[in-house]
This record gives C-alpha cells, structure tokens and sequence, in this order.
C-alpha cells in the first residue's frame, strides 16, 4: 500500500513498477493529493508533448505532402512504409518503449500539471483487481496520463488504459499508446486483462460522448453504458468512478452537428473533429487537471446472473451516482465551484 502522512516523498512511497520518479503525496482533508512530473526544460517538454499528442497531425501533414506535393512512385513508397507500420506487432515490453512512456509521462504531468486525488487510497490492494470508469472523454482523454502504468501514482502494479481499436491501426500512434499501457478495448481483451489481474481503465463516453460535447459544458454519456459494469459483476471486481478536472479545457475545437456526423462517427468508431492547442498547435495548453478517484464500489461475483438487466440497471445507477456524487463533492476543491455536468 501507499503509506500517507503529511507530506511523503517518492523515496518513502511504496511505487508500483515504473514510476516518473517524481511524485509526492500529501493528505489533505482525509484525501489524498498526489502531485508528480517534472517541470523539465521547455525542449523536452515540448518533444514529449509532440510525440503523445501530435502523431495525428504528424500524419495528416504527411499525407498531405504525399499526395499533393510527391510523384506518383514515391507517394507508394510512403502509403506502403505507413501500411507497414500500421499492421506489424507492436512489443508493449520493448526498452525503448518503456523508457519513451516514462519520459512521456513524466514531463507530461508536470507540464499542464496533473495532480492525482484519491478519497481512500487504503481501500485499494494491489493484489486486486479494479474496473475504473474514467470521465469526461473530451477531445483525448489527456489526464490518464496519470493513471498510465508508467506514471506510478496508483499503488497498483498492473493497469492498462482502454482505448478505441481504430487508434491501433493509426502508424506511430498504435506504436505510443501501446508503450504507454494502452490496449483495444474490447470485451475479450478487457476479460482476459482482468483475469490476468490488470486493472483496467475504461472510458465508457467514447466516440458517442464526443459527438455530444458542448463548450462551457461538462457532458458524461454513461446512461446506455453498461458493458464495463456487467464485466466487472461477472467477475466480481470493485468498479472505480473516475473524474478529471481542467481536461476540457487543454484544447479548443470545432465539430460538426446532426445526426448523419453522429452515424458517421458510430460507424468509423472516431469522431472526425477539428481541435488546436497554443499557437495553432498540437501542444496542449497549460492548465492544471485535477484527477479525482472515488471509492472503490464492491460487487458480490455474480457470473451468470439470473435477473441479468435487473441486476446490471442496478449498479449501473450506483456508479452513475458515484460518478455525480464525485463531481459535486470535489469541483469546488479543486477549483471549479461553477461548474455543471450533463450525464447523458
């Protein structure tokens, strides 16, 4: 476990594999405030940044330049090169890979920064294995950053971030957010994940939660999400609500409205929208998030359930009111007393 005092330094935390080497944990009103990164030299934060966040633009300009700008052999020769990296195996393991999702991770949190608030850390175990559902979605769900494997600020050795199956045919992309301990999220994976004792992070949101965002307004699509929390009835593992402060505002961006972009998006499992960061850019804005764990809500392992919809409605509003119950009781504290969240 993660021993809580006053004010406790990474030297004296007990760290789950791969930590940024950074962090400290202070207990403030019976939560505990986790503060890590590293506000590293304005070069590297910026190649840190760029390589999480900008491989989607990378790749837009590149195709671009490919189609409009190169003759006709070389363009094959490009479409081939990111054909090739968009289907071979990505090793999670590789050495290279570790060492670019800590460098990632740790300027990362440091930069906007990120500050992990856990309202009972004790209640965790790292023999155990958790279902997190983590909101809102917006543009990227940027503060799972703090959740990543490689951060180290869970006292939980094990956890995987699931994310759209589309990202892990994206070349460079696949490539980073599978070093940084993301997985295609799908029902099998999830239950093998699990059983494997890894925590699993869900964004039950998704592309349908993205295609309903509203400037000025938090919005959390949760109310026909039910898949994560039948999982975890069926295997009996505690569901986690998850709630990032700040993250909707570390971009700006436009989208389209009706009903044929909402298809659109449900059909290709990726919302197309236009997003921007500081200058124009990829990079994010500076702005703090707050990153806020609630309690871990137990289920009896119910396997084949025989009132199955009854059963599963059931927690699904437990969670659905820890989730609102999280909301309201933290905004403030972190700084966003006005702030309004839709649950859709």
């Amino acid at each position: 476990m993660l021993p809580v005092g006053k004010e406790t330094s990474n030297e004296n935390r007990e760290p789950s594999s791969g930590t940024t080497g950074e962090a400290s944990v202070v207990e403030e009103e019976q939560v505990t405030v986790i503060r890590g990164g590293q506000d590293g030299s304005l070069f590297l934060t910026i190649a840190a940044l760029a390589v999480c966040f900008g491989a989607v633009h990378f790749l837009f300009v590149l195709l671009l330049v490919t189609f409009f700008f190169l003759p006709l052999s070389k363009a094959f020769g490009v479409l081939g090169f990111l054909s090739i990296f968009a289907v071979i195996p990505v090793n999670d393991k590789s050495t290279l890979g570790r060492c670019l999702s800590r460098f990632i991770c740790k300027l990362a949190c440091g930069y906007f920064p990120v500050t992990l608030h856990v309202e009972d850390i004790r209640a965790f175990d790292q023999n155990q294995a958790y279902v997190f559902g983590y909101e809102p979605h917006s543009i990227f769900p940027v503060g799972l950053v703090a959740l990543a494997h490689h951060a180290g600020f869970m006292p939980l050795p094990k956890i995987k971030v699931l994310a759209t199956s589309v990202v892990f045919y994206i070349p460079f992309l696949r490539h980073i957010w599978t070093w940084l301990g993301a997985t295609p999220a799908t029902k099998k994976n999830c239950i093998f994940l699990l059983a494997g004792g890894y925590s699993c992070v869900v964004v039950p949101g998704g592309v349908e939660e993205v295609c309903h965002m509203e400037h000025g307004l938090e919005t959390a699509f949760l109310k026909t999400r039910r898949g994560f929390v039948r999982i975890a009835m069926e295997m009996g593992l505690p569901l986690v609500p998850v709630y990032c402060f700040g993250q909707s505002y570390v971009y700006k961006w436009w989208k389209p409205t009706g009903n044929f972009y909402r298809h659109l998006s449900r059909t290709i499992k990726f919302a197309p929208i236009v997003f921007w960061g500081f200058l124009g850019s990829p990079l994010p804005y500076r702005h703090p998030m707050h990153l806020v764990v609630g309690r871990p809500i137990e289920l009896k392992k119910i396997p084949q359930p025989t009132n199955e919809e009854l059963q599963v409605a059931e927690v699904h509003t437990r969670f659905i009111e820890a989730m609102q119950d999280l909301f309201e009781t933290h905004k403030a504290r972190v700084g966003h007393p006005d702030l309004h969240l839709r649950i859709l």
